[in-house]
C-alpha cells in the first residue's frame, strides 16, 4: 500500500525595497537546511492564505505587512517529501524593519542575482522569471 503524500499550503511574500527583494536563508537544522526562500509559511486549517502570510511575517520578521495581490501559484512535489502549493503575494508596504527571528540569514538581494542563490526547488522557476524580467510578476 502506498502512503499518502503530505500536502502543505504555503504563502510567501515578495517584498521589494530600493530594487532589492527580501530573501531568507533557512536554519542549518530542520528541513532543507541553509536553502534560500522567500519569507512566509504554512497556512493553517481554516486560515486564508493572505491572512496566514500577514501572521507569518509578524512572527518571523516582526513587521506588520500590507499583503497585496497573489501574483504566482506553484505546486511542487519534493521526492520522498511533501507536495507543496505555494502562493506568492506582493507586499507593497509594511511597518517596522524586518528582524531576523528564525532564519540563518536575511538579505536584500538584487532581482537579477536570484538564480545565484541556492533556493528551495519549489521557488526556482519563479526566481528565474523575476531575474529574467527584472520585476515581480503582475497579478493574473
Amino acid at each position: 500500500m502506498t502512503a499518502k503524500r503530505q500536502r502543505l499550503r504555503v504563502s510567501a511574500a515578495l517584498i521589494v525595497r530600493d530594487g532589492r527583494i527580501l530573501i531568507c536563508r533557512r536554519a542549518a537544522t530542520g528541513a532543507f537546511p541553509l536553502k534560500w526562500e522567500f519569507p512566509g509559511g504554512k497556512v493553517e486549517e481554516g486560515e486564508e492564505p493572505a491572512a496566514a502570510l500577514a501572521r507569518e511575517l509578524r512572527e518571523e520578521l516582526g513587521i506588520r505587512a500590507t499583503v497585496g495581490p497573489e501574483v504566482a501559484r506553484i505546486r511542487h512535489a519534493y521526492p520522498g517529501g511533501p507536495e507543496v502549493e505555494l502562493r506568492f503575494f506582493t507586499v507593497p508596504a509594511f511597518a517596522g524593519e524586518p528582524a531576523n527571528r528564525s532564519f540563518a540569514a536575511l538579505e536584500w538581494a538584487p532581482l537579477a542575482s536570484l538564480p545565484a542563490y541556492d533556493f528551495l526547488e519549489a521557488d526556482r522557476t519563479l526566481t528565474a522569471r523575476i531575474a529574467r524580467e527584472g520585476r515581480l510578476p503582475a497579478p493574473p
